[in-house]
């Protein structure tokens, strides 16, 4: 345990529960309806609208062996490739054998993927992919239905739900073990300010962290709240380096802020083309998949020839697709386009890299355990090692949805919380606050003064030079927010931008603290003053904890493998038989 909690008001207000979820995309919906179904009484926490997280903006797909001729194994095969060597081989082998049918149980649930004239799932192609295994619904809408059908789920099931909460620190009892969390609801509501849901299992299915830098594709509410509670907590985090760009984000300008319309990788799955300003392509020759390439290899692509050429964009060229093939696939993307003045049935899309996707988070075993007895996590907050250095595009639904079911499984097994009270006492939990040191709040500014720091020093590009720099302006903030507390009035009080500012902070130093130390270019962590790949001396994880005095503190472990989130536990001891003993080695990229 660290002590460490964000400065807030004490809970005037609490619920029990046996399991509480932090968020409301597929990761955390389907978590909550497996718990349910268990008989456990589940408590959903969404920091907005049910329906208002990352899964709703997903237009690609969903990965997995659907298509006739495909099969895991290949899926496996190319998530290893994509992931650079980091991947942990049985948690992917995990998600590839049993995603088809977790995404049939989803189908049960009431999504509706489109159809072949036969009848069957209409698959598509997108970057790092052999085949055609990309299930989507309504052209380019695949999140907005999934989230579409969870919550119908969930309603039906009249889960109990908190919306517009926004989660703040977890509750632990004196061995550091898991009682619930505090929360704090906006607006109106059966319950009001802060508060807290006690139960000795949570999941953190926060969702993503791309609120960290100027410009993403992430939603506004993505401002890595989960991980940022975890690091509080003592939890480990794993990965966090590796920040993927998604290469192909609609150009709004040099000084775009927040978030940014995808053009999803279906589009390139479709056969358009990447051109700079003359037409030319320029992916040719780079990768034995050209457009088609993985996405850290695509943005690097772009970058490259952005910086060759002196520009601030390169184009997505799909005119060959005609009007009717845009508005019936994609007509999401083609809306979008419009509504900025750029039709792409008759011009090249101007494209270029923004942060999308956090391929490391809160690490877990394979049964979504943290270090942190009780924690769960799921989808974006977590690494379970699927992903390694670069997600696969279309595996990250995927992860949510075979991941939430071995988390409802194993809490409704007692695994962790057999012989545990949903309290510890009856009443308002208080905060011991002998035990208990607080954050100094950031003020609603510093939110943006910390997404320039990491655009600038942390972004597609980084080197020594640039990473020290932004760990110096990102300790300056801190230090100033300390010293402010100090000296008496608070500039920042206590609320939902204040704390958002702070968890984006902490989240940035951790992230900077492992993209200091990774000296090489893997994945999607692109170190121009180390451009080379390095096994014998990087093919291996980043551990970051926060110690009491809030200092990052960044461990390499031994090997490529994931060791045990339990002192004396092995490392596969989630796996079933069939899934154990599998060798590490992935692939060598082509």
């Amino acid at each position: 345990m660290t002590g460490i909690r964000l400065t807030a008001p004490a809970p005037g207000w609490a619920i029990d529960a046996d399991v509480v979820v932090v968020g409301s995309g597929v990761a955390g919906l389907t978590t909550a309806l497996r718990c349910a179904a268990a008989g456990l009484a589940t408590v959903v926490v969404t920091k907005a609208r049910l329906d208002a997280g990352s899964t709703r903006w997903a237009q690609g797909g969903i990965a997995a062996a659907l298509g006739e001729g495909d099969t895991p194994e290949q899926h496996l095969d190319d998530t290893l490739v994509a992931g650079a060597g980091l991947c942990d081989e049985a948690a992917v082998r995990a998600l590839v054998t049993e995603g088809p049918d977790a995404v049939r149980r989803l189908i049960d649930t009431g999504a509706h993927f489109d159809t072949t004239e036969t009848g069957d799932i209409a698959l598509t192609r997108e970057g790092g992919h052999h085949r055609r295994r990309i299930a989507h619904a309504g052209g380019d809408a695949t999140g907005a239905e999934i989230s579409r059908a969870l919550v119908g789920a969930v309603r039906s099931a009249a889960l109990r739900t908190i919306e517009n909460a926004l989660v703040l620190d977890l509750l632990t009892d004196a061995e550091g073990r898991t009682e619930g969390v505090t929360l704090h609801v906006m607006g109106e509501g059966q319950h009001d300010g802060v508060g807290a849901v006690r139960a000795p299992a949570v999941v953190l299915a926060t969702g993503g962290m791309g609120q960290v830098f100027s410009a993403t594709t992430n939603p506004p509410v993505s401002t890595g709240d989960g991980v940022a509670l975890a690091l509080r907590a003592g939890a480990e985090i794993s990965d966090l380096e590796f920040v993927q760009f998604h290469p192909t984000v609609l150009f709004l300008g040099a000084g775009a802020e927040g978030q940014q319309p995808l053009v999803s990788e279906a589009v390139r799955g479709e056969g358009a083309h990447l051109v700079d300003a003359s037409g030319t392509r320029f992916m040719l020759g780079q990768h034995e998949l050209a457009e088609l390439a993985p996405r850290d290899i695509v943005a690097k692509a772009i970058t490259r020839q952005m910086q060759l050429q002196g520009t601030e964009h390169m184009y997505l060229d799909a005119r060959h697709f005609g009007t009717e093939m845009w508005e019936t696939r994609f007509p999401t993307i083609l809306a979008a386009c419009r509504t900025h003045g750029i039709d792409p049935v008759t011009e090249p899309i101007p494209v270029a890299p923004a942060a999308h996707y956090a391929s490391g988070g809160v690490r877990t075993d394979l049964t979504g355990r943290t270090t942190v007895p009780g924690l769960y996590a799921c989808g974006e907050v977590a690494c379970t090692g699927v992903h390694g250095a670069n997600r696969l595009a279309s595996n990250s639904l995927l992860e949510g949805l075979v991941f939430a079911e071995r988390i409802a499984a194993d809490i409704a097994s007692g695994a962790e919380t057999t012989g545990r009270p949903r309290a510890a006492a009856p009443g308002v939990p208080v905060v011991d606050s002998s035990r208990e040191r607080t954050v100094p709040l950031l003020t609603a500014e510093s939110r943006g003064t910390i997404q320039r720091i990491m655009t600038r020093g942390a972004g597609v590009i980084r080197s020594a030079a640039s990473l020290a720099g932004a760990a110096e302006e990102l300790e300056a903030l801190r230090r100033a927010a300390a010293d402010a507390e100090d000296d008496g009035p608070k500039d920042a009080v206590p609320g939902v931008e204040a704390w958002e500012a702070t968890n984006l902070l902490l989240v940035s130093r951790v992230l900077v603290a492992a993209a200091r130390e990774r000296e090489e270019t893997r994945g999607c962590h692109w170190r121009e003053d180390f451009p080379d790949r390095d096994d014998d001396a990087w093919r291996r994880h980043l551990v970051v904890r926060v110690t009491p005095d809030r200092r990052p503190v960044v461990r390499t472990t031994d090997s490529a493998a994931f060791p045990p989130v339990r002192a004396g536990e092995p490392a596969d001891s989630a796996l079933p038989t069939s899934l154990r003993n599998q060798p590490a080695d992935a692939p060598e990229e082509p």
